[in-house]
Order: structure tokens, then C-alpha cells, then sequence
């Protein structure tokens, strides 16, 4: 019994010593440091390229057309435009207090829509803002105006590293077309301003930015400017007739014709 002892002893301690080993091989693959750093290592290139993504978006365009002046206040009109079109019109001033009020906010949402819509001044005055309406037009041409002025300066500068392709010309003719206003013409029932586009030497469009309001002439103006609009463009020079019955306003509508078309070089 004595002598079987020693070896029971020594029989444990090599169990004990072969499970210590196996164990401690177990433990090696979870602390191999080439395992953690392939781990850690696929972190960074995926945080890097989250904010490169983010900084591409585009913006869009916001410009500001000229306030014009009505009987009742100011008005003023910005436009946002993405892509050549316009998103989005505002009133970023309008006839304010008493009746003015309620008419600013019946007409200057329905104005707005109509700009949207038709992608021009050329709308259609709301019901009872005969004054309003009138601003809002003025200033939103103005702000088309210079949203065109914008992107044609853009244009150009990139049409100048291509002419020697061949596409010059195309570029030169694009760079004419460019919109002038005339000088103030007073007449005896108020002012009368003319703006036209010019392209290729010849008059594309034509419109009264100011003309004389108030009263008979409110309907005199509705009458006679359309047919002068149109009587220029027909001819290309301010030798037109005078509208029958607008006699003042004709008059004034040639003579401001006259001062845009030789601020264009006639």
C-alpha cells in the first residue's frame, strides 16, 4: 500500500500537467494578434468613405428679382431655379396693411403657382390685385432676367474652349441674344418703360415694364401694350403704328422702344 502510493501521485500530476497544455493551446487562436488585426483593420476604409459620399450633393439656384413699386407697397419676387426651370416662386415682399392684406394673400399663391406653370412673366393677372399682379410680374421678369444672364454667363465661358472645334459660331450667336431696357418715357397719364431681347440682330421679344395705371388707363394699357408688344417684334424697329385709343401710351411705348433698341446698336 505504501510503495502504490507514490505512483497514484505521480499519475495525477501528469494528468493535471497534459490538461494544463491542452488547455492553454485552446486559449491561443482568440489572442493571435494577426486575427485581431484583421478584425480591427476593415473599420477605417468604411468610416472614410461615408463623408465623401455626403459631399457630392448639388444645390439649387435662388435669385432675387428687382422690387417693383405699386400703388400699394413693394413687390418682389424670388425664384428658385434647378436646371434651367423654375421650382419654386415667391413673394418676398407684398402690399401690406388693411384690405392689402387679404388681397396679398388670396393673389400671391395663385401668382406663384402661375409662374411655376408657365416658366415666364407672361401670366395672368388675379382677380381684384390688378396692382399686385402687375408688380409680381415686373419683378419676376426682372428675376428671370438675371437667372438667364447667369447661366448665359456660365455658357459662355465654357462655348470659349471649344471654338477652335468648329462650334464658334454657334457660340458667338448665342452671346447676341441679351435683353435691354429702354429709357423712362413720361407721358401725360404716367410712365412708360419698354424691355426687349435681342438675338441675331433682331428683336425676339417685346414688353412694357412700366405703363401708365390708374382709372381708364388700367384698361387703356390691357388694351393698347399686347398690340405693341407684338407690333414690334413684327417689325424689328420702333417705326410702329399707335394702338387707336392710346394715343399717349403709344407714343411713349416708341419712344422707349427707340432708346432700347439703340442701346442694343439698333
Amino acid at each position: 500500500m505504501r510503495k502504490s502510493h507514490p505512483i497514484r501521485r505521480v499519475v495525477l500530476a501528469g494528468a493535471a500537467t497534459v490538461s494544463g497544455i491542452v488547455l492553454l493551446l485552446s486559449l491561443k487562436p482568440a489572442t493571435d494578434p494577426a486575427s485581431a488585426q484583421a478584425a480591427g483593420g476593415a473599420v477605417p476604409p468604411v468610416a472614410a468613405q461615408s463623408p465623401q459620399g455626403g459631399a457630392q450633393a448639388a444645390g439649387n439656384g435662388t435669385v432675387t428679382g428687382d422690387a417693383a413699386q405699386t400703388q400699394y407697397g413693394a413687390v418682389q419676387v424670388r425664384l428658385t431655379v434647378a436646371n434651367g426651370k423654375i421650382t419654386q416662386a415667391e413673394a418676398v415682399q407684398a402690399p401690406k396693411g388693411g384690405q392689402s392684406d387679404q388681397i396679398t394673400a388670396n393673389a400671391v399663391p395663385k401668382l406663384n403657382q402661375a409662374a411655376v406653370a408657365a416658366q415666364s412673366a407672361s401670366i395672368d393677372a388675379v382677380s381684384g390685385a390688378t396692382y399686385t399682379s402687375a408688380g409680381y410680374k415686373e419683378s419676376l421678369q426682372s428675376a428671370i432676367d438675371k437667372a438667364k444672364a447667369s447661366a448665359g454667363s456660365s455658357q459662355g465661358s465654357g462655348s470659349q474652349g471649344s471654338g477652335s472645334q468648329g462650334s464658334g459660331s454657334q457660340g458667338s450667336g448665342a452671346a447676341q441674344a441679351r435683353t435691354v431696357t429702354g429709357s423712362v418715357a413720361q407721358t401725360q397719364y404716367g410712365p412708360v418703360q419698354v424691355r426687349i431681347t435681342v438675338s441675331g440682330g433682331k428683336i425676339t421679344k417685346a414688353e412694357a415694364v412700366q405703363t401708365p395705371k390708374g382709372g381708364q388707363s388700367d384698361q387703356v394699357t390691357a388694351n393698347a401694350v399686347p398690340k405693341l408688344n407684338q407690333a414690334a417684334v413684327a417689325a424689328g424697329s420702333a417705326d410702329i403704328d399707335a394702338v387707336s385709343g392710346a394715343t399717349y401710351t403709344s407714343a411713349g411705348y416708341k419712344e422707349s422702344l427707340q432708346s432700347a433698341l439703340d442701346q442694343a446698336g439698333g
